[in-house]
């Protein structure tokens, strides 16, 4: 009897919150994308971004933390985009630097080989080259994940953990990562190269 009463008291609850917040979406989402795409280096980098800042905003709306009303709600969305974006193209550099070092590592310790991505008999030179060129063109979010799972034998809920995303990330960032490979393989079939 009380969970029922606990239950109806938060489906109301989260219905007069749904009720703010889809004409304030509604209204300011697309003038916050812009604003977010503005601040980042792709687009899939500036609807995560947008989505982190409406989070945040969120939760401090939902435990009471928030200072001002829903006027005040569109000065802290830019503000948490503009900040977010700006950790987040450090993180990506950072990132980008201990990629290149360990390359240069790498390149200094085989003396400049390279080293095949596919050693099976069963993959061809062709396909092999044609993968490794699409799995390069994929945005970073899909290929690192499809190098996680597929070389580095990761489970999702690892990935996701490395990566600070969830699991149901990590697996729908590898199936996004497999289709845009498979219509490269396609595309070069087409093309009479496979």
């Amino acid at each position: 009897m009380i969970e029922e009463e606990t239950d109806s008291a938060n489906n109301a609850n989260n219905a007069s919150v749904t009720t703010k917040w889809r004409p304030w979406l509604s209204e300011h989402g697309s003038k916050l994308l812009l604003f977010a795409r503005q601040q980042t280096r792709s687009t899939q980098d500036a609807e995560d971004i947008l989505q982190d800042a409406l989070v945040k905003l969120a939760r401090k709306v939902d435990e009471g933390t928030f200072e001002g009303g829903q006027e005040a709600w569109l000065p802290y969305v830019y503000t948490a985009i503009r900040r977010l974006a700006i950790d987040y193209g450090r993180k990506n550099d950072r990132r980008r630097l201990r990629e290149e070092k360990v390359e240069a590592d790498r390149q200094v310790m085989t003396g400049g080989a390279e080293q095949p991505w596919f050693n099976s008999d069963e993959v061809n030179e062709e396909t092999s080259a044609i993968l490794q060129d699409g799995l390069k063109n994929l945005p970073e979010k899909f290929a690192e994940v499809l190098t996680m799972k597929i070389w580095g034998e990761q489970t999702f809920a690892e990935i996701g953990q490395s990566l600070g995303i969830t699991l149901n990330t990590a697996a729908s960032r590898y199936r996004y990562g497999l289709e845009h490979l498979k219509k490269h393989l396609d595309a070069a079939r087409k093309r009479g190269d496979l």
